[in-house]
């Protein structure tokens, strides 16, 4: 029962958090499958990667309809952090093959996901409107690169489909309106997701294939009723649903680990 239930509500969490916020289906799916059910942190990734991408997909769909998106202008983006996923998930094979890389990897997965949670919750960014630009010397391009190099790399290396990342890089840095700023993030992330589950397929082979339908459909779930909802209600509200799912979630998965 607890290969049912443990999918099915992490899957329904991390589809709230991509709808309404643009997160990574795997900062709610990896780190609950490593903390509550014990599957390994390599295949823990690749599950949360391939549930990402219909509910990314299906985000971004939403945002496109009410024209919150802008894939032209993030083109760069998009591609450089498509090719360093790839350069990632091979590093994180290595990284988790080691027993000592693979007990990192799980403890990293749960507190970076109550780290965010508390960083949402408490701490949600207040330029929704027209935040300031920190590298006005660079041009955009460059920025794109650069960032998206990093980024790609830990969602391969990490699991996670880099919704915050690219979310501060678009809205803070490069200066699209939040919601356009979660609507090409979840576009990007629908790329980067289907690549990296690919990735971690090809390495290792194919996950629990029931923990995997589970929480893909849940996710699905979650992003389809939540993404149409975050772009009627204001971003700050948006982030602090979110950020208390995140931190209720990641109190229950420390308490799961120490026990």
């Amino acid at each position: 029962m607890e290969e049912i239930i443990v999918p099915a509500i992490a899957g329904l969490l991390a589809g709230v958090g991509t709808g309404f916020a643009g997160l990574s289906a795997a900062a709610f799916i990896a780190p609950m499958l490593t903390a509550f059910l014990g599957v390994d942190s390599f295949s823990a990734i690749g599950i949360a990667l391939a549930s990402d991408v219909l509910a990314s997909a299906a985000s971004a769909a939403t945002y496109r309809k009410f024209r919150n998106t802008d894939l032209k202008r993030a083109l760069p983006l998009c591609l450089t952090v498509i090719a360093f996923a790839v350069i990632g998930t091979v590093a994180s094979h290595f990284f988790t093959g080691a027993r000592a890389g693979e007990d990192f990897m799980g403890w990293w997965l749960v507190l970076a996901s109550l780290a965010l949670g508390i960083k949402l919750l408490f701490f949600p960014s207040k330029s929704d409107g027209k935040p300031r630009r920190i590298l006005p010397r660079l041009p955009d391009a460059a920025l794109m690169i650069a960032g998206g190099a990093y980024i790609g790399f830990v969602c391969g290396f990490q699991g996670t489909g880099g919704g915050m990342m690219l979310l501060f890089l678009l809205n803070i840095i490069l200066r699209f309106d939040f919601k356009k700023s979660v609507g090409t993030s979840v576009f990007i992330m629908t790329l980067t997701a289907l690549i990296g589950a690919g990735s971690h397929f090809a390495m290792r082979g194919l996950p629990d294939l029931k923990l995997l339908a589970v929480a893909a459909a849940a996710t699905l779930v979650g992003a389809v009723v939540a993404a149409p909802l975050a772009n009627l209600l204001k971003p700050g509200v948006s982030k602090r649903i979110t950020g208390g799912l995140m931190v209720a979630s990641g109190i229950a998965m420390v308490i799961s680990k120490l026990i």
